[in-house]
């Protein structure tokens, strides 16, 4: 197996992730098996119990594997299945540090940094080496900044790992920014100097230097990181701004052809040129779309660009596939609390409520819901979107008017959404909920049937500890509930759906974390569809 290892410099939110996927989708077009992971220097073990504020949306994997948001775009730029060994923190490592030294493992010796710390990191190396004999590229993006104290045993263990390894089969990129100052109408370059400075103190050497820039890299530049930073002219990379969509990324750092420099370093320069026609016609589709329509995503995060990052990247492959720009109109709950729907939502031709914890706007994406029942609007609610969708027709149809869940209010009267049996009891947050793929049983002559293709399994990922409260099935179903869909184990809900509206329809589980670009889940792709044909756009057209 070949590795590469991404870092950053100078500030964080470069793209280090863009880049690293970025580089995988190039080297999968050249026909390389692929695989991406990330490791994390912060002492949390995995993102399950951090603030969306602090760290963006969790993205969940297969094995139920709570991570870094980057691993979405990971799977979203190549077509490798992760699991939580491509995911690993310092909480992790010094966790298994502790550990074996209570269990004996290093046989009384003084437990120290080097070598007990750095072999625990190149040993997850190592793991996902043996665990994919298939991989012919490992791409390995460490979190942070070049130079925080956090990091250092991270990059100390991959000085170490490359010498194990052999240095010809593994290739260091940086990722650095150049800003533009402005008064002086200069591209400084020092940053880029620093940061490469303070890596190569580490005992790193860079083969690729990525400059994030919002523009093009002179010459003359190039020549002077070249210098610098002991690296080839050649290997100084631009990474641009991209104005439009990240799924240009690749296209623009491929004006550089990093993915030629990349199979050249590590000795596989007898791979073909990458044929990117699918990518540039998706592209071309996100860029310039046939129609538009407006969405309207409710949520309590909503101020914040990743907190729903994968729910609008879905709604972008979905606008592709429909030949529609998907035009995101961002609704804070709490002010449809406040104002009502109809004021706060306006004119829209779809609305999304996405999951979430807590109680805070609750209230007012109940009434998003009811205003998107009763105006026909079409309506898609993931997870806690499900639930209030379940909570808003309990209350408004059946009239259960005490209707809510437990998660809400504990000794709820009518707890129309209650905790699953087996979370009852459960203190330790982190990595306890029903996480992961599982499988859930269609039922036939439904919506959800029609948009699965009439498949009568599907396997979907979770995240989440409250359920449809079964108690409350036969009153919700005689009142004109469809329960379309359920886990194939135990039989809980899993999809809902309103037969008589044009689209109204939630999911416990979410969809978003199966999204691809070419190929994009269909119930984003059916929701966008059904959102056009409420905008008046020929349903032929919406294909």
């Amino acid at each position: 197996m070949k590795y590469i290892f991404v870092t950053g410099g100078v500030v964080s939110s470069l793209g280090k992730g863009l880049a690293a996927a970025s580089i995988g989708a190039l080297l999968e077009h050249r026909g390389h098996k692929v695989m991406i992971q990330k490791f994390d220097p912060y002492l949390n073990v995995d993102p399950g119990t951090m603030s969306p504020y602090q760290h963006g949306e969790v993205y969940v994997l297969d094995d139920g594997a709570e991570t870094d948001l980057d691993l979405g775009h990971y799977e979203r730029f190549t077509s490798g299945k992760l699991s939580r060994l491509n995911s690993l923190s310092s909480g992790q490592v010094f966790e298994t540090v502790i550990r074996n030294e209570r269990e004996g493992k290093y046989l009384g010796a003084t437990v120290q940094y080097i070598p007990h710390v750095t072999d625990e990191i190149q040993k997850r190396l190592f793991d996902v080496t043996e665990a994919n004999p298939d991989v012919d590229i490992l791409i390995t993006e460490i979190g942070g900044t070049v130079g925080d104290i956090e990091g250092t045993l991270f990059l100390e263990a991959l000085r170490q790992f490359a010498l194990e390894v052999g240095r010809e089969n593994v290739c260091f990129i940086h990722v650095t920014l150049l800003p533009l100052v402005k008064a002086a109408g200069e591209i400084k370059t020092k940053p880029t100097q620093q940061s490469v400075a303070k890596l190569r103190e580490i005992g790193i050497q860079p083969d690729i230097i990525i400059c994030r820039t919002e523009h093009d890299l002179d010459e003359d530049n190039r020549r002077k990181i070249a210098m610098f930073c002991n690296v080839e002219k050649k290997n100084v990379v631009a990474f641009r701004d991209v104005e439009n969509t990240i799924y240009q990324c690749p296209l623009d750092l491929r004006r550089d052809k990093i993915d030629r420099l990349v199979v050249d370093r590590l000795g596989m320069s007898e791979s073909p040129t990458p044929d990117l026609k699918d990518w540039e016609s998706f592209v071309d589709r996100v860029v310039q779309p046939e129609h538009s329509v407006d969405i309207a995503v409710v949520g309590k995060y909503i101020e914040l660009q990743d907190a729903y990052k994968s729910i609008y990247e879905s709604l972008t492959h979905a606008g592709a596939s429909n030949n529609t720009r998907v035009n995101v109109i961002r609704v804070d709950a709490e002010a449809v609390e406040e104002h009502g729907a109809e004021k706060v939502i306006g004119t829209v031709d779809g609305i999304l409520i996405p999951g979430g914890f807590g109680d805070r706007g609750i209230e007012g994406k109940i009434a998003t819901a009811r205003h998107a029942r009763e105006n026909n609007i079409p309506y898609f609610g993931i997870c806690l979107g499900m639930q209030i969708a379940t909570i808003e027709f309990a209350r408004h149809v059946c009239e259960i008017t005490a209707a809510t869940s437990t998660e809400f209010d504990k000794e709820a009267n009518e707890p129309v959404i209650c905790l699953q049996e087996e979370q009852k009891g459960i203190r330790d947050m982190g990595a306890s909920m029903r996480l992961g793929l599982q499988k859930s049983i269609v039922y036939p002559d439904t919506k959800a049937a029609e948009i699965y293709n009439n498949a009568t399994e599907i396997f979907e990922r979770h995240r989440h500890r409250w359920e449809f409260n079964p108690d409350y099935l036969d009153r919700l179903q005689e009142g004109g509930l469809v329960i379309s869909a359920v886990s194939a184990n135990e039989g809980l809900v899993e999809i809902i759906e309103l037969p008589k509206h044009p689209f109204f329809i939630a999911a416990q589980y979410h969809p978003e974390f199966l999204s691809k670009p070419n190929f994009p889940h269909p119930l984003f792709h059916a929701f966008v569809s059904a959102s056009l044909i409420a905008k008046g756009v020929a349903a032929t057209q919406a294909s």
